[in-house]
């Protein structure tokens, strides 16, 4: 659909008799994220599903509640913490949702335990993949496993005490740590700190090590979990103190980096700095097994400075985000079989990308299509005499990028290349920064954005001389440039040499490398300028077709709907008898099927 040049905003007529700000027409945006959760939960509670894609699951329902923790529940912190009281449109203040995560955390930590212990440890028990207590290994077993402490693990730890001379250790983010209980000889008590090594793995291979260590083949895979062997030797740890008890516990801090962008003078450092403070972000969570004693428990309570409500207590294991490590098992059996995905026919066997779309379009369906044609699109570009310049957006492009490699190698060649970092992409802001300095190191033109917004789009631009003059390609998608994710997400790319799009994203380019607030665009529809305000006008195009007696759909995917204006829109849409789809991947803020004002709109999701 064309969207107009210039706009005018739109004049809406409110629903009537309908109060669309009413708060129980919308569902909490954290709740929403909960429940897209527990979806991903689901996986791993299915029994049709593969025995190690449902543990694939269970670390995936557990990496995506670290997440949460560290922005989502520390963003609400941080809110009741100022005094905010401003409400979403569901109406709940921060303190509310806080207390309502809580309580519906708590049901889905006991099914996932419930799933961990009763499930799935004893189906791969019948695969022959055991997951045991360090107390359960016989004797020679064990014997190797001490061995292995010896040479692997004792070497990278340090016990930390703690005393009036020896004060509190931080404790970083996402580590697993041991709380111990000593005695000295004088019956005195002393608390120290150990932590659970990161470089080696959480489940060690049993099985492994006692060949390696004696010689003695286990015909069946064994893990034992790393804490539970540091656990057992803390005594070469502590000599000559006695170890009363031990007990592991986890945290969970706060890492949404706060920028001042309009006080930068170079966001790249700003950032940097900002990144090596998430360490200290305030703690949000505290996860312990359910076995500590009360009175360790106010200890890390107290030095951690937590409340009541950010402790969890849990089963075994702690951090379940690392059972990643099962799921490298070679056994296919147990996994979904591999999906190879396809090349377009009309790619596979030119010569010449660029040809191609001299002729036509190409539309790629990812994961479904392979995302090699996007890699050759930047690959051709760079190794072509005839290409003069490169632009292109990078917002999630991984630590070994085919996409950024082939723009170094088009700027040795001679090309104008320019690039846009985005430096705030969350959690990959360190990838970022390397890239950045890479690609400005080997003369790229690199900028990091416009001061105060995220540039979310994906977008590159090639130009390249031709016989009746300059021609220009564009690659836009709705996906991250990253080879990786491309085959896991759901995402629309478009290769094309249209000659309105590539005006479109020459002037998106200039907007974002230099000033041009005033840009305007034939196809794209860009925010924060233009996209709002020409949604607001197709949704009410399609209500004045309803109106007056024609057919009129909406037809929206996306990532999530958590925007009230755009709800209330599509609520109004629906009250006009328009029939709306919404295809969300997670979060929904809008409540489909209440009669006389959502009951036109379907809601599909994962």
């Amino acid at each position: 659909m064309a969207a107009p040049k210039k706009n005018h905003a739109t004049e809406i007529e409110p629903a009537a008799e309908v109060n669309l700000n009413d708060p129980s027409l919308y569902i909490n945006r954290e709740l929403g994220m909960l429940e897209f959760n527990y979806r991903v939960l689901e996986e791993a509670l299915e029994p049709a599903n593969p025995l190690l894609e449902r543990v694939k699951f269970l670390a995936i329902f557990a990496n995506n509640l670290d997440e949460f923790f560290m922005i989502r529940v520390s963003g609400l912190r941080q809110q009741v913490a100022a005094g905010v009281i401003d409400t979403p449109a569901d109406g709940l203040t921060p303190a509310q949702q806080l207390a309502a995560i809580r309580k519906r955390l708590l049901p889905m930590f006991e099914t996932q335990y419930a799933c961990w212990r009763d499930d799935l440890i004893p189906m791969l028990r019948q695969a022959h993949i055991h997951v045991v207590s360090h107390d359960d290994l016989s004797k020679d077993l064990k014997e190797a496993v001490q061995l292995y402490f010896e040479s692997e693990i004792f070497p990278v730890l340090t016990p930390l005490a703690v005393d009036p001379g020896r004060p509190f250790p931080h404790i970083s983010n996402l580590s697993l740590n041991l709380a111990v209980l000593l005695e000295d000889d004088q019956k005195q008590r002393r608390f120290a700190r150990v932590k659970v090594p990161q470089v080696l793995p959480r489940l060690v291979p049993i099985h492994e090590i006692a060949n390696q260590y004696l010689g003695k083949p286990v015909e069946q895979m064994m893990f034992v979990f790393i804490e539970e062997i540091v656990a057992a030797n803390l005594q070469s740890l502590f000599p000559g103190m006695q170890i009363l008890e031990s007990h592991p516990f986890r945290v969970t801090r706060n890492t949404d980096i706060e920028i001042e962008e309009d006080e930068a003078s170079d966001l790249l450092e700003t950032i940097e700095a900002g990144v090596r403070q998430r360490r200290f972000g305030r703690v949000v969570r505290l996860e312990v097994q359910h076995d500590m004693p009360q009175f360790l428990l106010e200890w890390l309570k107290g030095y951690l400075n937590v409340e009541r409500s950010d402790i969890y207590q849990l089963g075994a294991p702690l951090g379940m985000s690392q059972l990643f490590e099962l799921t490298g098992i070679d056994v296919p059996a147990l996994k979904d079989p591999p999906f190879l995905p396809q090349t377009p026919p009309v790619l596979r066997d030119s010569e010449s990308l660029f040809a191609v779309l001299r002729e036509r379009d190409v539309m790629l369906y990812h994961p479904y299509q392979s995302f090699v044609p996007v890699i050759r699109f930047f690959r051709e570009a760079a190794h072509d005499p005839q290409v003069l310049a490169i632009k292109a957006t990078l917002y999630r492009v991984g630590s070994n990028s085919p996409i950024v490699n082939a723009l170094l190698e088009a700027r040795e060649n001679g090309k104008q290349v320019a690039v846009l970092v985005e430096l705030k992409a969350r959690f990959d802001e360190e990838n970022n920064i390397v890239w950045a300095r890479k690609l400005e190191a080997q003369g790229v033109h690199v900028v990091y954005g416009l001061v105060g917004l995220k540039t979310h789009c994906k977008a590159s631009l090639v130009v390249r001389r031709e016989s009746d003059g300059l021609r220009r390609y564009v690659h836009l998608s709705t996906g991250n440039y990253n080879a990786t994710t491309a085959r896991i997400y759901t995402d629309i790319g478009v290769l094309s040499s249209r000659v309105d799009l590539a005006m479109d994203v020459s002037e998106l380019f200039n907007r974002l490398t230099g000033y041009a607030p005033n840009a305007a665009y034939e196809k794209l529809l860009v925010a924060p300028e233009y996209l709002r305000r020409q949604f607001d006008q197709l949704i009410q195009r399609e209500i004045e077709h309803a109106r007056e007696g024609r057919e009129a759909r909406l037809i929206f995917k996306m990532n999530a709907l958590v925007d009230p204006r755009i709800t209330r829109r599509l609520y109004e849409a629906s009250i006009a008898g328009v029939k709306v789809e919404l295809l969300i991947r997670g979060i929904c803020c809008l409540r489909p099927g209440i009669k006389g004002v959502s009951d036109n709109i379907r809601v599909t999701s994962v």
